[in-house]
């Protein structure tokens, strides 16, 4: 095993991101030790260093690694292991239930990757929530039952934390005094604004124990309302009911497999509702499987991929979140403070604010690539790049743009806001819905064709030239106002 510092110093990464990885690393060394096992583990510069250092005490080793998901990174460790001497056998990536020859069989020769389409196969091909050749109640989706909101007394259950224990904390402690300050881009805030680190709890798992005991604590408490409230958005609520399994599920820690059978085994034992567990089966066995291999067949054009022309820079409040818009700030600051905000907060607000702003997005896809726990390239690409900013068509049906009735309607957030969620243009009115407008217009002669955007082209042909000017006029200002910081 190898811990490349170098490696970790490639993008400004969230310290939490970092202590999880090192710490979930150091701990499953000595949980090999423990078994008996022999474990030669290299703390060193560079992966090069590592490889050098193993062959000069084991000159003999053949080494055998799992093909890692990241585009071209089994091809640079069969480099590296040759220049240090040594071989490398690569070998099938068992961490998903979708194999890229069964993938691959599956697209054919068809020109497009229909997420909905690979659902359903897989649901077909491992029988999750199958009943012989039928959906379990009938229906393949349940996403129009998941769009509701909490009521204000609505208190959701406590997400779960973990004990910090002394290799944790020696990990945080060492990656606070190797990499703080150390970066180009604005860091996380003064000394990374930690309030997650309490010195007692943690929030991510760093071990197989604690990553079971999130699954379960997942199931028995949070799954029941998951559906009817996962894309819903609350002010100071950054879990919700969501299963924050994603980090544990890319680290390894937990398999896939088991996160969707231990899902389904609590639907069929007890009255769990089919929309919440229907949601998160097709969020891992459909969503997660399907992206994965959208980036092996789309790299390395996929990451640089921009079909609408996207020039702008990242603006500078998505390191500090220092914005006076409610949703932006709330979200921000939760990444900041934990790496972490669920999935409409990523595509909804930060995403759809990058996209209609006009962010290019390989910017946006290296902030999230650094500022989430659970990133890494193989899944933020797809997710950011094409889902996100509709950068490359390749199976985004349409640009997921939104003014602010979308934020206003699936959150609390426009209410504390001192933007105004109804005015598009004028002093005080929310960026959202002037960035839309503006995008619409921006982008017509991309869009207008696309079938999916008929409806909101009708209402941008109801606007007169004057109207449109204003609109023109006031997405600049507001880009003038995220350039300055005073947004």
């Amino acid at each position: 095993m190898i811990e490349a510092s170098a490696f970790a110093h490639r993008l400004p990464y969230h310290p939490h991101k970092l202590t999880t990885v090192f710490s979930a690393m150091r701990h499953f060394r000595d949980e090999c030790r423990a078994e008996g096992r022999t474990v030669d583990y290299h703390r060193v510069e560079t992966f090069a260093d590592g490889f050098a250092a193993h062959f000069d005490a084991h000159p003999d080793d053949e080494l055998v690694v799992m093909r890692p998901a990241s585009h071209g990174t089994a091809e640079r460790l069969h480099e590296l292991v040759a220049d240090a001497g040594g071989t490398l056998t690569v070998v099938e990536n068992e961490a998903f239930l979708c194999s890229p020859a069964d993938f691959d069989e599956w697209v054919g020769d068809a020109d497009r990757l229909k997420h909905e389409r690979f659902y359903r196969f897989m649901r077909r091909e491992t029988g999750y929530l199958m009943d012989g050749d039928e959906p379990v109640g009938g229906e393949w989706n349940y996403d129009e039952e998941n769009r509701e909101t909490p009521p204000e007394d609505y208190d959701s259950p406590e997400p779960p934390a973990f004990e910090i224990d002394e290799t944790t904390a020696e990990v945080h402690e060492w990656v606070r005094e190797t990499f703080d300050g150390g970066y180009d881009d604005p860091p996380y805030g003064g000394d990374w604004a930690d309030p997650a680190w309490n010195g007692d709890s943690f929030p991510w798992p760093v071990t197989r124990r604690q990553a079971c005991h999130a699954l379960d604590t997942f199931a028995t408490e949070r799954l029941d309302r998951f559906g009817h409230y996962q894309d819903a958005m609350r002010d100071s609520e950054w879990a919700l009911q969501h299963s924050l399994l994603s980090t544990a599920l890319n680290l390894g820690l937990l398999h896939p497999a088991e996160v969707v059978e231990r899902v389904v085994e609590e639907y069929e034992s007890r009255d769990v509702p089919l929309n919440s567990v229907e949601g998160f089966v097709r969020q891992v066995l459909g969503w997660r499987e399907f992206l994965r291999h959208v980036y092996r067949r789309e790299m390395p054009e996929l990451a640089d991929a921009n079909q609408l022309g996207a020039a702008e820079d990242l603006p500078e409040f998505y390191w500090t979140g220092e914005t006076d818009m409610a949703c932006l700030s709330d979200v921000i600051d939760g990444v900041r403070a934990r790496g972490y905000s669920h999935h409409i907060e990523r595509l909804m607000v930060l995403s759809n604010f990058a996209l209609t702003y006009g962010v290019e997005p390989a910017q946006l896809n290296r902030w999230f690539h650094a500022a989430y726990v659970d990133a890494f390239h193989w899944v933020t690409t797809p997710n950011v790049v094409e889902m996100g900013l509709f950068g490359a068509g390749v199976f985004a049906t349409k640009p997921y743009a939104s003014s602010a009735n979308y934020v206003d309607r699936m959150s609390d957030y426009c209410s504390g806001c001192p933007y105004y969620k109804t005015k598009t243009t004028g002093d005080g009115a929310c960026p959202f819905n002037a960035l839309y407008w503006d995008f619409l217009g921006r982008n017509e002669d991309e869009l207008r064709s696309n079938h999916r955007m008929g409806l909101v082209y009708s209402h941008w042909d109801d606007k007169d030239e004057d109207e449109r000017e204003e609109i023109r006029d006031r997405a600049a200002e507001i880009r003038e106002l995220a350039e300055s910081g005073d947004l």
